[in-house]
């Protein structure tokens, strides 16, 4: 399929793979809260966390709305909204159920509010029993979703989407559209960023992150906002090679900005003038953009070919999101137990997720009635229909899957 947008596929398996690895760290970064850690932590991890940190959460969004603006058609928005519906919330139904226990068990059991015994308190678990304040995160509603949150808002925002689909295809909303697409130079790299710092300097200390959605209206605005983007640019070539142009500068541009940003959010004290944090939000902000841009021009220079890993990555990349978590929390709470010091246990911890989730997706392909609930078509080996042959896969989807 040679006009097909590899780049987005590859860019797409990459941000994922850097997910999995964000989170292995944060098993070791010190001074920040997890749901586990492990007693050989590292304060040096901060810096390289910060780095992907600002914008980690905001590439996936944005990359999950390229992908809609290639599965979405303004004539038939049911198919596309009854296709998300069963491809977001089956694995997020049945992760929450299956995969994510262990996370919360791990969690009470190492605070020491919740008794050792895992098919005691799965029991517990999935009779909605009350559990102690603080036990694990969500304790307060008795079970968690935990890092599967992104499957719940990314079905939100694609009903929100299905919504804005006809208008946006008007001869109005083309023209909005255009007011994003049509940006050059200097005004790409600075004004999708205002709407980014209107909603920190606005939002963020009225709506500090809950990960329940309902309260959460802060990062709503923000994803929202870049999976909005996402969707608008996908099919524009202007904008894509603008973003190629400006690869270089861009990437300088963000570097440039992280510099003072990160040194003044670690070095300065708790305690700063508000127009000081305020200066602070909006370097963030810059950077996330800059830094997103970048990402977008690197990745279609270098990325736009068809590796011979992508097929296997595209039909790979769900189940190991689904899986990657519970396997760090639970392998991590094992090994802590154990002596085996500051090298050799992020090793076996990396070494047992990455087989954990290569082993176990590898035989959920090979199970059809399993695939669905790992986000993976049934039947695999489905032909394209020839007029679809240069959209891009769905979220996580597979090359050689359909998209209907």
């Amino acid at each position: 399929m040679k006009n097909r947008r590899h780049d987005i596929d590859a860019l797409r398996a990459i941000a994922f793979l850097l997910l999995i690895l964000y989170h292995l760290a944060m098993f070791y970064v010190a001074d920040w809260g997890w749901h586990i850690k492990s007693s050989h932590i590292a304060e040096w991890l901060q810096w390289p966390m910060l780095f992907v940190n600002r914008w980690r959460m905001d590439l996936i969004f944005l990359i999950s709305g390229i992908a809609a603006a290639f599965l979405i058609k303004p004539d038939q928005i049911w198919a596309f909204v009854r296709s998300r519906t069963w491809r977001l919330m089956l694995p997020l139904l049945f992760g929450i159920a299956v995969i994510v226990p262990i996370q919360p068990y791990a969690q009470g059991v190492s605070n020491g509010l919740v008794a050792p015994g895992f098919l005691n308190f799965l029991a517990d678990y999935y009779s909605g029993k009350t559990w102690p304040k603080d036990a694990f995160d969500g304790w307060q509603y008795g079970f968690t979703w935990n890092h599967l949150w992104y499957l719940a808002y990314l079905w939100i925002y694609t009903l929100a989407l299905a919504l804005l689909a006809k208008p946006l295809a008007s001869s109005f909303g083309k023209k909005l559209t255009a007011l994003l697409t049509g940006l050059r130079g200097p005004a790409l790299l600075i004004l999708p960023a205002l709407p980014l710092i209107f909603y920190t300097l606005m939002l963020q200390e009225r709506f500090p992150d809950t990960g329940d959605f309902i309260h959460d209206w802060y990062r709503n605005a923000l994803y929202f906002t870049v999976f909005l983007y996402g969707y608008l640019i996908a099919r524009d070539e202007g904008f894509w090679s603008e973003a190629v142009r400006l690869r270089r500068i861009s990437l300088t541009v963000a570097l440039l900005i992280f510099v003072p940003y990160v040194s003044m959010a670690m070095l300065l004290p708790d305690e700063i003038p508000d127009w000081l944090e305020n200066l602070i939000w909006c370097l963030r902000n810059f950077y996330i953009w800059t830094m997103l841009l970048a990402i977008l021009g690197w990745a279609h220079a270098l990325l736009n070919r068809p590796f011979r890993w992508l097929p296997w990555a595209n039909e790979s990349v769900y189940p190991w999101y689904v899986l990657h978590q519970s396997l760090i929390v639970g392998l991590g709470f094992w090994l802590s137990r154990y002596k085996f010091g500051p090298v050799l246990e992020p090793a076996l911890l990396l070494l047992g997720t990455i087989a954990g989730c290569w082993l176990i997706s590898e035989v959920v392909k090979k199970i059809p009635f399993l695939r669905p609930f790992f986000g993976i078509k049934k039947y695999p080996g489905t032909k394209l229909h020839a007029n679809r042959s240069s959209a891009l896969n769905p979220d996580f989807q597979s090359n050689t899957s359909s998209y209907s």
